[in-house]
C-alpha cells in the first residue's frame, strides 16, 4: 500500500505515540516489537516506510534487521531510530540502505516530515520503475530465430563498452530497438537516449539541431539553444537515417567525432562534451561514397562496430510470435479482446514479402485489431496479402461506401509511411499530395506521425 507504514520499536509506548501520531495524518500503521517480528511482516505485506529503532532487546538489532531486509530485496524506504545516536551509526545506516536517521527522543514534527518524503520517495520510485517497465515493453525485441539471437548475443558483447556503432537495415527493421537496447545494457543507461532523424529535419536546421545555436545566429534564433550533442553529454546519441546528412554536417560531424567538441552556430566558444554515437542507415552508405555523397572518412569513424539487421523475410519464424505480440499490445492499447489468429492466417502472414518489414506487420495487426469484428481472424480475414510483396484491396466488408474509402485510404498511407520509414514529407511527395493535406488526412484517419 502507497501509504503504510510498519513500526518497529520494543517499546510500547513509543509504538502507540508513533502509531497515533501517524494515523493522524492519514496513514495506515502497523506495529511490529522485534527484528524477527518485522521480518515476518515484510512476507505478507508490502510497506512505504519502515519506521525501524536500532536497539530492539533481545533478538537480532536494527542494523542486522535493515540489513536482512536488503538482503531479502524488500524495496521498502526504511527510517532508523537510535536512542544512542552517533555519526558512526548513521554512516552504517546510511551504507546498509536506510533512507534517514533519527534520534531519540523523538521529534513529533521531523518523524511525520521524514515520514512523508520517505512515503514520496516510495512512490517516486514506484513511477519510474512502472514507466521504465513500459519503455522496455514499449521496445522490446521480439523474436527467437538464429538471427535474432545472434543479433541479442552481438548486442550484450558491444554494449557495455563506448565504441561507436553503424547500424544498417533497411526500413521498418527495428534499427531504433537495437540501438535503444546497446544504451540500456550500457553504462549510459541511467542517462538519456537523445534520437535525432537527420531525414526528418529540414536540411537548413540540421546542423542547429546536432550543435545548437547561439541568440542571432540566424533569422528567428531569438534565444541560444542547446544541441542534440550538448543535450546527450554523458549520454547516448542515436543519429537516425545518416545517409541523409547535407556535406556540410558531414564535414562538421568528423570534426565532433574526432575532438568530442564543437562550437555551436553563430558562436565562436567550444563546447566539450562526452557522448557514444550509435548510427543507422537504410541506405548502403558505400553506394553513397561511390557517389561522392557520403564521406568515406566519417563512415569509418561511424562503422567501428557495424550491426546489420535482417529484413522479416529472412526471419519467417519469428512472425507468429509478432503477431500474437502485437495482437496483445494494440488489445490492451484499444481496450478490445485479444484475437485468436488461426494457422492458416499466420501462414499466410508468413508466406507475405513484408516490405515494409517488422513495422508493416505492425500496422497491418493494428488493423486487424482495430477494425475486424471477429474474435477468430481466419486468412480469409486478413487483408489481402500478396505472396510477390505487392498491396493489394482490403478483404473487410464495410456498411458504406465512405467507410471502404476510409479503410483503404489509412491502408495506402501506412503502407506509403512504411515505405518512407514514417517520413510524412517523403510520402507526401511520392503520393503526389501536399504535406499538409497528408496530415490532416492522417489525423481524420487516426494515424500518428512519427
Amino acid at each position: 500500500m502507497i501509504n503504510s507504514v510498519l513500526i518497529v520499536d520494543d517499546e510500547p509506548g513509543i509504538r502507540d505515540t508513533l502509531r497515533g501520531v501517524l494515523e493522524d495524518e492519514q496513514f495506515v500503521v502497523e506495529t511490529a516489537s522485534s527484528g524477527e517480528e518485522c521480518l515476518e511482516r515484510v512476507k505478507a505485506a508490502n510497506y512505504a516506510c519502515i519506521l525501524l529503532d536500532i536497539w530492539l532487546g533481545d533478538g537480532i538489532d536494527g542494523l542486522e534487521t535493515l540489513q536482512k531486509l536488503k538482503e531479502d530485496g524488500v524495496d521498502s524506504a526504511v527510517v532508523m531510530i537510535s536512542g544512542h545516536g552517533n555519526i558512526e551509526t548513521a554512516v552504517r545506516s546510511t551504507k546498509l540502505g536506510a533512507f534517514d536517521f533519527i534520534e531519540k527522543p523523538l521529534s513529533l514534527e521531523r518523524t511525520i516530515v521524514t515520514v512523508k518524503n520517505a512515503v514520496r520517495q516510495r512512490q517516486l520510485e514506484l513511477t519510474n520503475q512502472q514507466l521504465q517497465s513500459e519503455l522496455a515493453e514499449q521496445y522490446v525485441m521480439v523474436g527467437d530465430s538464429i538471427v535474432m539471437r545472434a543479433l541479442r548475443k552481438q548486442i550484450a558483447i558491444v554494449a557495455p563498452t563506448d565504441g561507436r556503432v553503424l547500424i544498417s537495415g533497411e526500413s521498418g527493421t527495428g534499427k531504433e530497438l537495437v540501438a535503444r537496447a546497446i544504451h540500456a545494457q550500457s553504462k549510459r543507461r541511467n542517462a538519456p537516449f537523445v534520437e535525432i532523424n537527420s531525414a526528418a529535419i529540414p536540411e537548413e536546421l540540421v546542423e542547429s539541431e546536432l550543435f545548437g545555436h547561439a541568440k542571432g545566429a540566424f533569422s528567428g534564433a531569438s534565444k541560444a539553444k542547446k544541441g542534440k550533442f550538448e543535450v546527450a553529454d554523458g549520454a547516448t546519441l542515436f543519429l537516425d537515417e545518416i545517409g541523409d546528412m547535407s556535406p556540410r554536417v558531414q564535414a562538421k560531424m568528423l570534426r565532433v567525432l574526432e575532438e568530442q567538441r564543437f562550437e555551436p552556430v553563430g558562436s565562436n566558444t567550444p563546447v566539450t562534451v562526452d557522448v557514444r554515437v550509435i548510427s543507422a542507415t537504410n541506405k548502403p552508405l558505400d553506394g553513397l561514397i561511390e557517389n561522392g555523397h557520403f564521406r568515406s572518412d566519417l563512415f569509418y569513424r561511424l562503422n567501428v562496430i557495424p550491426f546489420q539487421v535482417p529484413p522479416l523475410r529472412e526471419r519467417r519464424e519469428d512472425i507468429p510470435v509478432l503477431v500474437e505480440h502485437f495482437n496483445r499490445k494494440f488489445s490492451v492499447d484499444y481496450g478490445k479482446t485479444p484475437k485468436i489468429f488461426t494457422s492458416d492466417a499466420v501462414d499466410a502472414l508468413q508466406g507475405y514479402q513484408w516490405i515494409g518489414n517488422v513495422r508493416e506487420l505492425k500496422n497491418t495487426v493494428e488493423r486487424i485489431v482495430i477494425m475486424s469484428a471477429k474474435d477468430t481472424i481466419e486468412a480469409d480475414d486478413l487483408p489481402e496479402l500478396d505472396v510477390s510483396g505487392e498491396p493489394s484491396a482490403i478483404s473487410f466488408r464495410f456498411p458504406s461506401f465512405k467507410d471502404a474509402t476510409d479503410a483503404y485510404q489509412r491502408e495506402f498511407i501506412l503502407h506509403k509511411l512504411a515505405e518512407f520509414d514514417g517520413n510524412v514529407a517523403k510520402a507526401a511527395e511520392e503520393m503526389g499530395v501536399d504535406r499538409s493535406h497528408l496530415y490532416r488526412r492522417m489525423r481524420n484517419l487516426g494515424i500518428q506521425a512519427r
